[in-house]
């Protein structure tokens, strides 16, 4: 990953937009492999309007050699910082189907990748379009939470924070809490 260009309110908002990104469900099924998976669409879908809500644009170019398929992702900020990456294989076939799909399949990793989202389980619980509950966590935690945010004196301390954040299983309503907690955190750290 190329972050040369990465600024801290780039990854503040990343760590905020992950934050509230949800996993891509899966809705297309692979027939050979009797499997289901998220295809691009469904991807672009969940990442795009939570990222632009947060002043982050993805683009992505794609390159063919005659051997090998490439995509590079680019994530935009709107304050002009960006983050890149390149993903490549060899195509199954070298002809327009198969450098297509080729394509296609990088642009779908390589995205849910950079956006940090993983396609939702398609067990039993998927299927009756329910999610688990989310293992409620103590008080103890939310406020430890709310300390880390409070505690984060600069854009790059408050993605830091952000990027735990992602990672706690807590309830829809703590959730809000803390969400609320961090945006308020970093509208302030903007106007300092």
């Amino acid at each position: 990953m190329n972050i040369e260009r990465a600024t801290p309110e780039l990854f503040a908002a990343l760590a905020d937009a992950q934050f509230q990104i949800e996993n891509a469900s899966k809705n297309a099924a692979n027939p050979h492999f009797r499997s289901r998976y998220a295809d691009l669409a469904e991807v672009l879908n969940t990442v795009r309007p939570v990222l632009a809500k947060h002043g982050l644009s993805v683009m992505q170019s794609t390159a063919f050699d005659g051997a090998m398929v490439s995509v590079e992702t680019v994530l935009a900020h709107s304050s002009g910082g960006s983050v890149s990456s390149t993903a490549s294989c060899v195509p199954a076939k070298t002809d327009a189907q198969g450098v297509g799909a080729a394509t296609t399949y990088l642009r779908r990793y390589a995205l849910a990748a950079m956006a940090g989202v993983a396609q939702e389980d398609d067990d039993g619980n998927s299927a009756a379009h329910t999610k688990p509950a989310p293992v409620v966590q103590s008080d103890t935690v939310v406020q430890e939470a709310m300390a880390r945010i409070a505690a984060a004196n600069d854009a790059a301390a408050l993605g830091e924070v952000g990027a735990g954040l992602a990672k706690l299983d807590v309830d829809e309503g703590a959730k809000r809490k803390l969400r609320a907690a961090f945006t308020a955190r970093r509208k302030a750290l903007e106007a300092a």
